[in-house]
């Protein structure tokens, strides 16, 4: 597994903001401004620079707040830089930086305290503390309780993180909650007028989701004996087929357990209907909250349903996937209906989320790795875009202390560089090429075409139906824009605005670069999640159409990216794979496979219908009498029959277990000890 340069470096990112919040709570609090609750004023009066005396304890408070901030996001990175996207290890589901101690011991009881990230969660952890450092900085001028705000702010940092490090049931679950509290007060305290209704509804809807996923995950451990999500995803490990058996005998029960997890997955997306509160939520909420809201915390629903409910409950999601995929494109185009009828900025952002969020759990439910991919692409792509127009929104406000759209019009000739800054927002949101939103919702609309799971729901007429909703997002998007910086001006209020400010470009010149940074060079990107997306939707979970050719290129690009890792499919249409990477003999033109881990030589052959076999096949070396593939019988090998029991948490082929992994999913390791293309080498 690749170490890390820092040890333990997902504890230290994870607590670091708890750290810092710690600090932040032995300052001395800063004078409070005179504003309106909450750092908004009651008046119209334009927004005009005003002078209050120089307060070292605020200055204090924001630095300290931006130094750790700034520290755990140039930790993430680092965890960035170090994480490798070759990595293969399918005991461990290709987690990398694994941290692991007992947590909690009561009677049989373990609850360990277990961390690690692939793929997909590296880059939310990413995401998260780059947004985090934007609120940070964008909240400087926070005017009444500046120092609770910053507290409450790296607080939720650390649940955010912990939620996409933990891979221990209990753990995952106090993270999932332990985040609800920072953001209740950050809306309850520092909202607008409606703030403890917001507050309330939003910790009710997500709180009763959690409490049914608490009772699932109880009932997890009741039948597997483990909280390790790790065992639980793997059906060669002890933990994991006892999971799968206990399916086999109450499927029933199983789909409950399932929905059980679904149900807080969709509050927290949120999907239709479970979406009503997150339009208050947003409105209510600062500028920061509706910020981290829209550009983590909904991505905690989607991460849960790659994580836990594929992995652990995939029957169950292929059975259930036309429920998911139907209530998925109710959402694409009624939350595109209501957002182009709201009267207030704020509220259309918000269900443009819901509208968006639909495209992503329709990526993840078409069963096709493409479709998955375009989700989790475009999972980040919302959390650049949406931060950005909630950012634009919150500046808005503090100039003209209103959100209606009917009270702008004509800002371009006052404040032109914030209309450009919304204008790349709104081309991101309604994913024109060139954008990060085209390369997130263009390879979700392939997926979904391909798929076989939305071809039996209405045929594809459902992902044309799906495809709408990038018209009517580009419907309301645009006629926003029209509204608020296009035409004559309209009202006196706005003929001196301030144009952007030195904060308010740092916090929109990053995520600007980055519309234009992924949606130009995505497979800077994807590529580090190619992995992961092949482990949680392997080729024999694809639901493809089969009356559709396109099997067959995808067989080939499969095929070719194997070769790339050093690895030979060995079955039709399976991910059995051996790692034998081709060893060029002295004075021979071409490579001599060598032999496999049983003594014989390899024969290539056709690993997928349709694709010729390579070159020399015909001279593979006979097979063995009574020895399958030509493989000699080799003494040393383990005999065959059931698996012997390992200790609870720990995975066949381990360190020190004495038993090799098998099954189609389990790839076999060559003669070699390492795990990747480069180390076999």
């Amino acid at each position: 597994m690749p170490q890390s340069p820092i040890p333990n470096i997902l504890s230290l990112l994870t607590f670091l903001p708890l750290v810092g919040a710690i600090v932040l709570l032995f300052l001395k609090r800063p004078q409070d401004l005179p504003e309106y609750h909450g750092g908004h004023a009651e008046h119209d009066a334009p927004h005009a620079p005003e002078k209050h005396p120089a307060d070292p304890a605020r200055t204090t408070v924001n630095l300290v707040a931006a130094f750790f901030a700034g520290m755990t996001f140039l930790l993430s990175l680092v965890l960035f830089g170090a994480f490798r996207s070759d990595y293969v290890e399918s005991l461990t589901r290709n987690m990398q930086f694994l941290e692991t101690a007992n947590w909690i011991q009561v009677g049989n009881i373990t609850i360990q305290y277990q961390m690690g990230v692939d793929g997909v969660s590296v880059l939310l952890i990413v995401l998260t503390t780059f947004l985090s450092l934007l609120c940070v900085l964008y909240s400087f001028h926070t005017r009444q309780r500046l120092k609770e705000f910053m507290v409450f702010l790296l607080l939720l940092e650390t649940g955010m993180i912990g939620v996409f490090c933990a891979l221990d049931l209990v753990l995952f679950y106090v993270f999932w909650e332990a985040m609800l509290i920072p953001m209740y007060f950050l809306i309850g305290i520092f909202g607008h007028e409606r703030r403890i209704y917001a507050a309330v509804k939003f910790f009710l809807y997500t709180f009763a989701g959690s409490i049914l996923m608490l009772v699932a995950i109880v009932w997890i451990y009741q039948v597997a004996g483990t909280f390790d999500v790790l065992s639980l995803s793997n059906p060669q490990t002890p933990e994991g087929k006892k999971l799968a058996e206990y399916g086999l005998r109450h499927p029933q029960a199983m789909l409950w357990l399932f929905a059980a997890f679904s149900l807080a997955f969709m509050i927290k997306v949120p999907m239709f209907p479970f979406h009503t509160w997150l339009p208050d939520a947003h409105v209510e909420a600062p500028t920061a909250g509706s910020v981290i809201l829209a550009g983590v915390l909904l991505k905690m629903g989607t991460y849960g349903f790659v994580r836990f409910c594929l992995p652990m409950f995939p029957k169950q999601a292929e059975e259930t996937a036309w429920i998911f995929i139907t209530l998925a494109i109710i959402g694409i185009v009624y939350g595109s209906i209501v957002a182009a009828v709201q009267p207030d900025a704020k509220k259309l952002v918000a269900y443009s989320s819901v509208a968006h969020l639909g495209f992503v759990v329709l990526g993840i439910f078409s069963f096709t790795q493409v479709g998955l991919m375009g989700a989790l692409i475009q999972n980040i792509n919302h959390g650049i875009s949406t931060p950005m127009l909630f950012f634009i929104v919150g500046m808005l406000y503090e100039r003209r202390h209103t959100r209606m759209i009917s009270e702008f019009g004509g800002l371009k000739l006052v404040v032109p560089m914030m209309s450009t800054m919304l204008l790349i927002a709104v081309l991101s949101s309604i994913a024109v090429p060139f954008f990060n939103g085209f390369v997130g919702e263009f390879p979700i609309l392939v997926g979904s075409w391909i798929s076989r799971k939305t071809y039996d729901i209405g045929g594809y007429g459902t992902t044309a139906l799906a495809a709408t909703g990038m018209i009517l997002s580009a419907v309301y998007m645009l006629w926003w824009f029209q509204r608020l910086m296009l035409g004559p001006i309209s009202r006196p209020e706005n003929r001196h605005l301030p144009d952007l400010s030195r904060i308010e470009w740092t916090v929109l010149a990053p995520l600007a670069g980055l519309v234009f940074w992924i949606g130009l060079g995505s497979h800077f990107w994807t590529q580090r999640m190619d992995v992961a997306v092949e482990m949680i939707l392997p080729q024999h979970m694809e639901a493809v159409n089969p009356d559709l050719p396109i099997q067959q290129v995808l067989d080939q690009q499969r095929i070719e990216t194997l070769k790339r890792r050093g690895v030979v499919p060995m079955e039709l249409g399976t991910e059995s794979t051996r790692r034998v990477p081709p060893v060029q003999a002295p004075g021979a033109s071409t490579p001599v496979v060598p032999p496999g881990p049983m003594g014989g030589s390899v024969p290539p052959s056709p690993p997928f219908p349709g694709v010729p076999p390579p070159a020399g096949a015909g001279q593979a070396t006979p097979p063995a009498p009574g020895v399958p593939g030509g493989a000699e019988p080799d003494n040393g090998a383990p005999p065959a029959g059931p698996p012997s029991e390992l200790p609870p948490g720990s995975f066949r082929g381990a360190p020190g277990s004495g038993a090799a992994p098998s099954g189609p999913d389990t790839p076999v390791s060559g003669p070699s000890s390492g795990n990747t293309a480069e180390e076999n080498r």
